[in-house]
C-alpha cells in the first residue's frame, strides 16, 4: 500500500518497490512506474496501485473419476501480474488518495478469476482416469493438467497475468471408497505381516533350537572337561599325598639319624661325664681318705700324746682329771658321799701342788 503524505494544496505519494502506480491526470497517464515517489495535486488526479510480486492462491476441487467415484484434489497457484497497465483497464485498481488504500477489492476478484479456472481445468482433469488410477498417479495428472490449460488460456493474457507455478498436494477419493480401497491392500499387507510373523516365529523356534542344541553340546563339553578335570585333580591329589609322604619319611628318617646322632653324642657326653665324674669321685674319694687318714693319725697322734701325758701324771691328778671329765657329762647328783680318807688324801695332794706351784721357776718371774 502506498503512503500518502498530506498537506494544504499539495500530496506527497511513496510506493514500494513491488507496486506499480499508475498516475492519470485529466484523462491522461501522467506517471507509470514501480517505487515511484513525487508531489501531485488531489484534484486532478487519479491513481491506481498494481501489486507485481508473486500472490498465492490455495483451491479444493471436488469432482468425480471417470467411473463415477468421488474425488477431491486440493492445491496451490502461484500468479503474478506481468502488465499493469492491462490489468488496471480490466480491475479496478484505483486507491483512496487521502488514506492510499484500495477503493474496490481487486485482488479478490481476480482470485475468483483464477479460481475457477483452476476448477474447471481440475475436474476435467479429474474425470479423465479412474479412482484406482489416480490414487496411483493422480497428482501428476491433475497438476500437469491444470497448469498446461492456465498456460494457453485466453483470459489471463488479456488480464495480464502469468501463472508461476501449480502444486497439488492431495489427490483423494471419499472416506468411505477410501476405506473401501484400503481393504484389500490392507489384507494383503497384513497376511504378509501373519506371513512374516510365522516366519519370524519358525526362525525363532529354528534358533532356539540351534541354541537348544548348541547349550547341551556345551554342557556335554562342560561336563567331559569337569570329568577330565576331577580325575586330574585326583592324580594330582595322590601325588601330593605320596610326595607328602615321601617327604614325610625322609622327615622321619632324618630325625632318626638326627635323634641316633644326639643320642650318640648324649651317650658319648655322658659316657666322658660319667668318667669325669668317677674319676672326679674317685680324686674326691682318694683326698677324702686322705683327709680321714690324716685326720686319724692326727687324731691317734694326739690321742697318743695325750695318752703319754697321762701316763706320767700321778694317780690323784688321774683321779681329778677323770672327776671333772664325769662332772662335765654328769646332769645331776642326787647323792654325794664324801669320806674322811678321801677329804685328807685331797688335801694332802692341793697342799702339795700349791708348794710346788710356789716354787715353779714362773711364779718367779711374775
Amino acid at each position: 500500500m502506498v503512503q500518502i503524505s498530506k498537506f494544504p494544496v499539495l500530496r506527497h505519494l511513496r510506493s514500494e518497490p513491488s507496486r506499480h502506480v499508475l498516475h492519470w491526470s485529466r484523462g491522461s497517464l501522467q506517471r507509470s512506474g514501480r517505487g515511484l515517489s513525487y508531489w501531485f495535486q488531489p484534484l486532478t488526479a487519479a491513481i491506481a496501485e498494481v501489486p507485481c510480486d508473486d500472490r498465492d492462491l490455495t483451491f479444493l476441487v471436488r469432482g468425480r473419476s471417470a467411473d463415477f467415484q468421488e474425488m477431491t484434489a486440493q492445491g496451490m497457484l502461484t500468479w503474478r501480474v506481468t502488465d499493469p497497465e492491462r490489468v488496471a483497464e480490466r480491475v479496478d485498481f484505483s486507491i483512496d488518495l487521502a488514506e492510499g488504500h484500495w477503493i474496490e477489492k481487486p485482488l479478490e476478484q481476480l482470485s475468483d478469476v483464477l479460481t475457477e479456472q483452476v476448477q474447471q481445468l481440475a475436474l476435467a482433469a479429474l474425470t479423465q482416469l479412474d479412482v484406482r488410477v489416480h490414487l496411483e498417479r493422480g497428482i501428476e495428472v491433475v497438476r500437469d493438467g491444470v497448469r498446461e490449460g492456465l498456460e494457453g488460456l485466453k483470459v489471463l493474457e488479456e488480464l495480464g497475468i502469468e501463472v508461476v507455478s501449480v502444486s497439488i498436494s492431495k489427490v483423494a477419493p471419499s472416506a468411505e471408497l477410501e476405506r473401501a480401497l484400503q481393504t484389500p491392500a490392507l489384507e494383503a499387507m497384513q497376511q504378509k505381516a501373519d506371513q512374516a510373523t510365522f516366519e519370524r516365529r519358525a526362525l525363532a523356534v529354528e534358533k532356539e533350537r540351534a541354541i537348544g542344541e548348541n547349550e547341551l553340546q556345551n554342557r556335554i563339553e562342560l561336563a567331559a572337561r569337569e570329568a577330565n578335570l576331577i580325575d586330574r585333580q585326583g592324580e594330582n591329589t595322590r601325588k601330593r599325598a605320596a610326595e607328602e609322604a615321601e617327604a614325610n619319611r625322609i622327615s622321619v628318617e632324618a630325625k632318626a639319624v638326627q635323634l641316633r646322632i644326639s643320642a650318640e653324642a648324649e651317650a658319648e657326653q655322658l659316657g666322658v661325664t660319667a668318667e669325669a665324674k668317677a674319676q672326679e669321685a674317685r680324686i674326691r674319694s682318694a683326698a677324702e681318705a686322705e683327709g680321714i687318714v690324716a685326720v686319724e693319725q692326727a687324731r691317734v697322734g694326739a690321742e697318743r700324746e695325750r695318752i703319754g701325758i697321762y701316763r706320767d701324771l700321778p694317780s690323784n691328778v688321774m683321779l681329778g682329771l677323770a672327776a671333772r671329765e664325769f662332772a662335765g657329762k654328769l646332769r645331776r647328783i642326787e647323792h654325794l658321799n664324801i669320806s674322811p680318807d678321801m677329804l685328807s688324801n685331797l688335801f694332802g695332794d692341793l697342799m702339795e701342788a700349791g708348794t710346788k706351784a710356789l716354787s715353779s721357776p714362773g711364779r718367779e718371774r711374775r
